[in-house]
Parts: structure tokens; sequence; C-alpha cells
């Protein structure tokens, strides 16, 4: 069975998603990434499904999803992707939590959300490395 790595934010509508995406391009079969968020949207960013299908990763059919307990009790990691809505956090909910702090795409420019976009990428390749030199 494969461990499964949850990428959280509040929305599940941008940074979670996109890193969800970069973590099945680089990483084993033997890890299942999943993205969620606390009061995700109805939608994907469309900026981000943009800035994405620009390094061929193609996320438009990606639906936001719920948080729930369960998923955070049967996981190897979650990485949080940075709070702005404290009431909501994810890292709220669970004990060992890798927090990136990477800034919000609602709202920005293409320009910063192809910021967003590439250090989510990087941080997915350290993550992965690290993964893999631990199992």
């Amino acid at each position: 069975m494969a461990d499964k790595v949850f990428f959280v934010c509040v929305e599940n509508a941008g940074r979670s998603i996109m890193a969800e995406a970069f973590f099945k391009k680089y990483a084993q079969k033997n890890f299942q990434p999943i993205s969620a968020g606390t009061k995700p949207t109805s939608q994907v960013n469309p900026l981000v499904v943009q800035v994405m299908k620009e390094v061929g990763i193609d996320i438009s059919l990606k639906k936001p999803q719920t948080l729930s307990k369960k998923m955070i009790s049967t996981n190897k990691k979650t990485v949080n992707m940075g709070c702005m809505d404290k009431e909501s956090c994810p890292a709220l909910f669970s004990n060992s939590v890798i927090d990136w702090q990477i800034p919000d795409p609602k709202g920005q420019s293409i320009e910063e959300i192809r910021k967003i976009r590439n250090q989510i990428d990087s941080k997915v390749k350290e993550l992965v490395s690290s993964l893999t030199a631990e199992s």
C-alpha cells in the first residue's frame, strides 16, 4: 500500500493542488499524494490551471475536496501550504506537519502565480528527495 502524503490548505484551489500534481510527477509509485482543504472552494483557480499547463501539467479536472480527520490519521506526511486564515488552518488538525508558508495565489497576478508555482515545484522536489532517502 502506498504511503499517503497530504498537501493541505484552506480552499484547496491553488497551492495544494499544484503540490499534489508536482508530487505525482516526481515521486515514486509507493507514495500517494492527496490535496485537500478545510474550507474548499467549488473549483480550482483558473490562473493556477493556466500556469500548470505552461509546465505540461493538466489539473483542469481536479475538484477541491474537504480535509477529513480520517485523511490525517492515515498519512505519512502532511504538508501545510501556509495559512492566512488561522481559524481554519489545516495545521491545527495534525501534530506532524511540515509548514511551507507559501503565499496564496488567490487574487494574485499571473506573474506572481508563476513564482508561487516555481516555489512549490522546488519544495516538492526537496520533499520527494527526503522521502526517498527515508525509505
